[in-house]
């Protein structure tokens, strides 16, 4: 078999895995897994890197979604439903991207339970005393350092949903009231929800940070 046809395999198999895993069929996602060198281990810090690569990617939308607010409320002729419609397109990445951030810390979550706890069964099969002892501090630690990790992850999560409130309001608005008047009892909005973006993204960097420090250290 050429090697061409070995990567080809093992990306099928590998996604049947992450299927299997989706689908709540855990043990055969961790027995496949484990027969490509990845213990549970590797397998929450890989789930704690997508966290960070989706959170970089939120930051940029919803950066992306205030420019277009301001843009907006400079408006001063053309077509003001190529404006809306940006507005729009940005809310739904917003939107999507959100999901997919709720998902992927549900997943971290999950990976972690299932690590510690057999962690746990695994200490109880120690005989040695120091062993166990040693390997309890350990366990003790880990679930610290990943409580911590939990935490913030779940306080910039949170942070994004008042944002995307006010996005929607906007967007059904707009839509309802395609004209510059409208935008106009708008404008004292703007400074509402740049602040809740500042804030947002300041809780979406701490969390990218704690994820780096946990990967790098755990």
């Amino acid at each position: 078999m050429n090697q061409p046809q070995v990567k080809t395999i093992t990306r099928a198999v590998l996604l049947l895995a992450v299927f299997l895993f989706l689908s709540g069929c855990s043990t055969a996602y961790y027995a496949t897994m484990e027969k490509f060198g990845k213990e549970k281990r590797h397998i929450l810090k890989d789930k704690v890197e997508d966290v960070q690569e989706s959170q970089e990617k939120a930051q940029e939308e919803f950066k992306d979604a205030l420019t277009k607010i301001k843009e907006l409320y400079s408006f001063d002729g053309g077509e003001l439903e190529t404006f809306y419609n940006k507005l729009k397109d940005s809310y739904e990445d917003c939107d999507s991207r959100a999901n997919e951030i709720e998902k992927r810390i549900n997943n971290v979550e999950q990976v972690a339970k299932d690590l510690f706890k057999e962690w746990g069964e695994e200490i109880a099969q120690i005989n040695d005393a120091k062993l166990k002892s040693s390997s309890t501090k350990s366990l003790r630690d880990a679930r610290t350092k990943y409580k911590k990790l939990e935490t913030v992850m779940n306080k910039s999560t949170k942070g994004m949903y008042p944002v995307l409130t006010k996005l929607k309001d906007y967007v059904l608005y707009l839509k309802h009231n395609l004209n510059a008047k409208a935008i106009g009892s708008l404008s004292g909005e703007v400074v509402s929800i740049e602040k809740d973006v500042a804030k947002l993204i300041t809780d979406m960097n701490a969390s990218i940070k704690e994820a780096e420090n946990f990967i790098k250290n755990f």
